[in-house]
């Protein structure tokens, strides 16, 4: 394998990627919660990731002031 076939190409939605700070991750979750979660997303008009985001972020709230 040369060199040209282990570098891989970078797309502009991986530079706007890397500047916001975002990175993709996999979780393991029930099939059945996970399918509502994108119903309801969509029923909100709301990115599952926004929405995941603003929920984590949340729960690191509530977290750090019940320390």
């Amino acid at each position: 394998m040369n060199n040209d076939e282990t570098v891989k190409k970078s797309r502009p939605q991986d530079k706007w990627d890397k500047k916001a700070g975002v990175i993709s991750k996999t979780y393991k979750v029930n099939g059945k919660t996970a399918e509502e979660f994108r119903v309801a997303c969509k029923k909100a008009g709301v990115s599952m990731g926004t929405q995941l985001t603003k929920m984590m972020n949340e729960f690191i709230e509530e977290v750090k002031t019940s320390e």
